[in-house]
């Protein structure tokens, strides 16, 4: 295998920096298309970058943060912290206990990664389905964790999102929702309601994913709850900073739900300019993705490469030669390999579309021009 560790994971994100970082400096940021749907951004005035001081900062935006995060997220009170994995690991040292049980319920395998590894390092038993027949909340459980919209957008249904709520409430068990990117890909594509609206004590969202924020997290729930966690927080040092803050407030004040819909639409033409050619790519709420087996299903080469490396491969072609980025070049470890281009980001709407379907293909060509060179591959992924 080409990216065989975390450490290889590391390694090839540090790899698609430079690349990013060398397109900018040499061809400017119009030579860049994000499609990873977690852009992001950091909207800010030059009067509100003066205050982003240690303390005057929280002292002037977090309370404006309470206002526009209670109105986006619900609940009682919300909670900024400098990533979402940072709010599930808070979640879970504040409510889970050493030999308790943590079930999950969503709508496809697998999980976030820092749920489960969250729950090693307090020594619990975690258990995840995507099977609603098969879900129960055995005895001796801490904590219900249900997923919006999984890493591949997959979107819960909201009948049974309902009734796992209920059946951990009829237990007295709290339940947090991992609502990354679904806080609003959930509401605002598929009109279900709020997760706090629908009970769940605590939730939490990605304040860069289908949304011009940065990279952080917003947590909401019952102000109770969210005082202990936040406890843990600061303990560990998981709160956003001034800046994050700062640019959350404006990111959710810039979200624009038209934004979402308008990809909704323009993913059918992407889909269908490709199933000229391919019969593995998918539709995705917001744009279209095809997974590692899918890529693999698409290749007509005789290759040693595991499915995954070839994602990886396909995706750093897609940046190097085209200036597409996609999730796998730049993920974290442990992260989906599925390639997804997202169109509800602001570079995908100064795409047309037929080009974007020929960088593809072209992108594919290449990938199979080189897969039977596994150093080749080793090159093109870690500049090695």
């Amino acid at each position: 295998m080409i990216v065989d560790s975390s450490l290889d994971e590391v390694k090839k994100r540090e790899n698609a920096l430079s690349i990013i970082k060398n397109i900018v400096e040499t061809s400017g940021r119009s030579s860049l298309f994000d499609l990873t749907g977690l852009s992001g951004g950091f909207i800010a005035n030059p009067s509100e970058l003066s205050l982003l001081e240690t303390y005057v900062g929280p002292a002037i935006f977090e309370d404006d943060l309470q206002e526009v995060g209670k109105e986006h997220m619900g609940g009682e009170k919300v909670l900024p912290l400098n990533r979402t994995s940072s709010g599930i690991l808070a979640t879970i040292l504040t409510l889970v206990k050493e030999d308790s049980n943590v079930v999950h319920y969503l709508a496809e395998l697998p999980a976030h990664p820092s749920i489960p590894r969250s729950c090693k390092l307090v020594g619990a038993n975690y258990f995840e389905t995507d099977n609603f027949d098969e879900f129960s909340i055995p005895e001796n459980t801490s904590l219900v964790i249900v997923t919006g919209s999984t890493m591949d957008h997959k979107v819960i249904d909201e009948g049974e999102f309902k009734k796992v709520i209920e059946m951990a409430h009829e237990k007295d068990i709290p339940v947090m929702v991992d609502d990354a990117s679904g806080a609003r890909l959930r509401t605002v594509v598929f009109n279900q309601a709020k997760a706090c609206d629908l009970g769940a004590d605590i939730a939490i969202t990605s304040t860069d994913k289908l949304m011009p924020g940065p990279r952080g997290g917003l947590m909401a729930g019952s102000e109770e709850l969210i005082d202990k966690i936040k406890v843990k927080v600061n303990q560990f040092g998981l709160e956003a900073q001034p800046p994050a803050v700062l640019a959350m407030l404006n990111g959710i004040k810039n979200f624009k739900e038209d934004n979402l819909k308008d990809s909704f639409s323009r993913k059918d033409e992407l889909f269908d300019l490709l199933n000229e050619k391919f019969t593995n790519f998918d539709k995705t709420p917001t744009g279209v993705m095809i997974s590692p087996e899918g890529l693999s299903n698409e290749i007509s080469v005789s290759h040693n490469l595991s499915e995954n490396d070839l994602a990886f491969v396909f995706s750093f072609i897609l940046l190097k030669e085209h200036g597409i980025i996609t999730i796998p070049p730049v993920s974290m470890p442990g992260a989906s390999a599925t390639i997804r281009f997202d169109l509800s980001t602001a570079d995908a709407f100064n795409l047309d579309l037929n080009d974007l379907n020929k960088k593809i293909e072209s992108s594919f060509d290449r990938l199979q021009g080189v897969i039977t060179n596994e150093e080749e591959c080793r090159e093109i992924v870690f500049n090695s």
